[in-house]
């Protein structure tokens, strides 16, 4: 046998020959069938809407005639059929496919309107299983789903809202391809929408028996409840998808309850660890990183020389925060840690030594994260009436070999290397952002601000005596030179940022006149 491989050419408008009607929701059939009629339309039906359609007058085909085969099983079997779906799926822009209609004897459709059986609102009635049961229509989505698969064939009606579509089409002689399409997509969105409220209901005997199960549209969660919200008078819980691998499937190993902050911060510090490929802690605040620091060369434990530099950066903020390292906990670090009042740790594993240390500590949530972990491929942010929704903020400049040196010589290798670890860490801190940086750990942060040269000054006023001979990121360009001057007299040696001001030639000519490189990197990481 042949096969025809050859793309067929677009077919736009289609003549409504022959209509196959099985509607539940009656509203406006009998017109409908009127104006189909009146175009020359051939109707076939089954049962009620037969019965509607014959009712007002009009002639109607039974599908038991099309078929040759009676309706059975108290209905439930009426369109599954060669001869019903064979005219649904046939592609008659292929001389193969309207060749084998005609040796079959099977007329095709052009046209398809059904409204399913009303599941939603007989269990919204409160109806018994069995009658629930019997409102899960399996002929109506077949043939819908058939339909608009052969959009380029066949329009498919699922709502009467849309009656008036069709009728204007009837009007121009037939359907074009556009709106084929687009009620093709109406249809598959309401076959989503129905599967999803049968699997609901299905589910609801295990929700009922565990009460841990949350649905939102196509989405289910998990729900576990926390020791409350951002404030102790408010409710609070998370709901993890269980599709997941990430901070919502991290194992408690230890400690009390967590609460919303808690998640909030752990999240935040997950995140700014695993931004290194260096062995990295990040210690949080409120969302806030209190201390970044990757582990020097040659350093006998590395995670936990990080989290010493990390935690010498602020170690009054650092108290109570959240600490996430992007290696397992050893035993020095759980030493350290342990010495330090903190809420939550967070880590791909922990050595048992570095678990009985911490575990003597009766509070500290210790948190394992799962194997795989990765982070979501968008970001939900709720606002009111609506949910935001993003890509996640992702490095695509962290080579300084693609960034543009616009003032000063070319920095050595060490400065490029803190540049580079200033900029990674930067992304962490919410905006404005202004991070020093000295041998691979902040050493003063600015944050949070609404103007960047108070970020600057309060980068500098954290760091002390630090800043002299330190980096400085920016999250996002500086839009006067102010900035750039406060950072210059505190003894800053090298500024990396995005570039992109209006007023780039002041920045850039102040920090030439100090004879410090300045690097453009060409994109931005603000934080909100």
């Amino acid at each position: 046998m042949s096969h025809e491989t050859a793309a067929p050419a677009p077919r736009d408008l289609v003549a409504v020959r022959r209509a196959l009607l099985s509607v539940s929701d009656k509203s406006g059939l009998t017109e409908l069938g009127a104006a189909l009629a009146a175009a020359g339309v051939e109707l076939v039906s089954t049962g009620s809407t037969a019965s509607t359609l014959r009712a007002a007058g009009l002639t109607v085909v039974d599908v038991a005639e099309v078929t040759g085969f009676p309706e059975s099983l108290d209905g439930r079997v009426k369109t599954l059929h060669p001869a019903v779906h064979g005219g649904l799926l046939a592609d008659l822009r292929r001389e193969s496919h309207a060749s084998q209609l005609g040796g079959l004897g099977i007329a095709p459709f052009e046209l398809v309107v059904s409204s399913l059986y009303p599941f939603e609102q007989t269990v919204a009635s409160g109806a018994d299983d069995e009658g629930v049961i019997e409102q899960i229509d399996i002929g109506g989505p077949a043939m819908v789903r058939a339909a608009a698969k052969n959009f380029a064939n066949v329009a498919v009606i699922t709502d009467p809202a849309d009656y008036g579509l069709l009728q204007e089409a009837l009007a121009k002689g037939g359907t074009g391809l556009a709106l084929r399409r687009r009620l093709a997509a109406l249809a598959f969105e309401r076959i989503a929408a129905y599967d999803r409220a049968i699997a609901d209901w299905f589910a609801d005997d295990d929700d009922a028996a565990t009460g841990d199960v949350v649905r939102q549209g196509s989405y289910r969660f998990v729900e576990t409840p926390l020791r409350y919200g951002e404030n102790a008078h408010q409710t609070a819980a998370l709901w993890t998808d269980p599709r997941g691998h990430g901070l919502a499937q991290a194992e408690q190993l230890h400690g009390k309850a967590l609460s919303y902050n808690n998640m909030v911060d752990a999240d935040a510090a997950v995140r700014a660890a695993l931004d290194f490929d260096e062995p990295a802690v990040a210690i949080m605040k409120h969302a806030n990183p209190c201390g970044v620091a990757v582990a020097p060369p040659r350093a006998v434990d590395p995670i936990a020389a990080a989290h010493r530099l990390a935690n010498d950066c602020d170690p009054v903020s650092a108290f109570g925060g959240v600490i996430a390292a992007n290696r397992p906990v050893t035993l020095d670090m759980a030493e350290a840690v342990a010495g330090i009042f903190t809420e939550v740790v967070v880590a791909p594993g922990f050595e048992p030594a570095a678990l009985t240390v911490l575990t003597q500590k009766k509070n500290i949530r210790i948190l394992r994260l799962p194997e795989g972990f990765s982070l979501p491929e968008q970001e939900f942010k709720q606002v009111s009436g609506g949910v935001l929704v993003q890509q996640p903020d992702r490095f695509t400049g962290l080579d300084p070999a693609s960034w543009r040196l616009v003032s000063g010589e070319p920095a050595d290798a060490a400065t490029l290397a803190d540049l580079a670890f200033a900029w990674r860490a930067c992304r962490a801190v919410k905006s404005n952002a202004i991070l020093l940086a000295d041998g691979g750990a902040s050493v003063g942060i600015g944050m949070g601000q609404v103007n960047r040269v108070d970020s600057c000054q309060l980068a500098v006023r954290r760091a002390g005596e630090r800043a002299s001979g330190s980096v400085a990121a920016s999250d996002a360009f500086f839009p006067f030179a102010d900035g750039v001057e406060v950072l210059l007299r505190a003894g800053v040696r090298a500024i990396v940022q995005p570039g992109g001001s209006v007023r780039d030639y002041e920045v850039i000519a102040a920090a030439e006149q100090a004879g410090v490189a300045m690097y453009f990197t060409g994109e931005r990481h603000f934080f909100h």
